[in-house]
């Protein structure tokens, strides 16, 4: 089961939503693959050792046995996850990409606004929608932007966000230097997301230029990032944030502990950043 601690850290337009995908260009056009998935039934004992999942309704458990079932069967002909097997992935994402919700709502009601219910979030990298697909299922009520640069990886997220019927969720194609810069993207979301995607020096700047003042930026990590942290505190005022809590997710499982970093944005970031694409992960603040 897991648990949440929350601690305060020592380190001091719209646009309309439905099922919206968006690419650059591209230079081939769009392949489905016409996969038939059939949602499964996990066991009372997996379900059991699941909290947060065990929590959804009964339609949102089967949206995410969807995209679990279907990102395995496209799992074995582009690469999307290392983690190969249904329990392991229930465990290791699904269950991880839950536990973020409630140290977001908390923190989100405590400093930012006196409601979470239709929050604007951006999940940056999301690879496979990994938290973001997943938030977007659990909280029916938020817009959730899926950005990720890689084409193979938004075909496989339209497909699975028609699968599942999502209609709070959009798909951009890009990199999180070029849309920090575009006046529809920039400082427009009230949350953003990031896990496993870099170091926090490199995320700060990806991700807080999207962020709106008093709006929050949440990086999911492993065990006590408190030297990350700390290394990237200069990077995270340069953006106009600094660090609200460190809240910890005791797992029972053989993972270990995670980490969700909660950053306060509480001015503008300057227009010069984020920097030109590839030079934040090169040249990290």
């Amino acid at each position: 089961m897991l648990i949440w601690h929350c601690k305060a850290s020592n380190i001091l337009h719209p646009f309309s939503f439905g099922t919206f995908v968006k690419h650059l260009p591209l230079s081939k056009p769009l392949t489905f693959f016409p996969w038939k998935i059939q949602a499964k039934t996990l066991s009372t004992t997996r379900i059991l050792s699941l909290p947060h999942f065990q929590a959804l309704s009964s339609r949102q458990k089967d949206q995410i046995h969807i995209y679990v079932d279907t990102l395995l069967e496209w799992n074995q002909r582009v690469n999307l996850t290392a983690v190969k097997e249904e329990n392991e992935v229930m465990k290791r994402h699904i269950e991880d990409s839950l536990a973020i919700i409630p140290p977001i709502n908390n923190s989100y009601t405590s400093h930012c606004s006196s409601s979470c219910t239709n929050l604007n979030l951006i999940d940056v990298g999301t690879g496979p929608g990994l938290p973001g697909l997943v938030l977007a299922i659990a909280c029916p009520g938020w817009k959730v932007t899926l950005l990720e640069c890689m084409n193979k990886r938004c075909i496989f997220l339209k497909h699975a966000v028609s699968l599942t019927g999502l209609s709070n969720v959009r798909v951009v194609r890009g990199r999180a230097e070029d849309m920090g810069q575009d006046l529809l993207f920039r400082e427009n979301f009230d949350v953003a997301v990031a896990r496993a995607v870099a170091e926090m020096r490199i995320l700060a700047e990806y991700c807080l230029p999207l962020v709106r003042v008093g709006g929050l930026f949440v990086a999911a990590k492993g065990h006590e990032p408190q030297e990350e942290v700390r290394n990237a505190e200069r990077a995270i005022q340069l953006m106009g944030a600094s660090v609200l809590q460190l809240c910890q997710v005791q797992s029972h499982s053989p993972f270990g502990q995670r980490t969700a970093i909660l950053c306060l944005k509480g001015r503008p970031t300057p227009r010069k950043y984020p920097r030109d694409p590839g030079t934040p992960a090169k040249i990290p603040l």
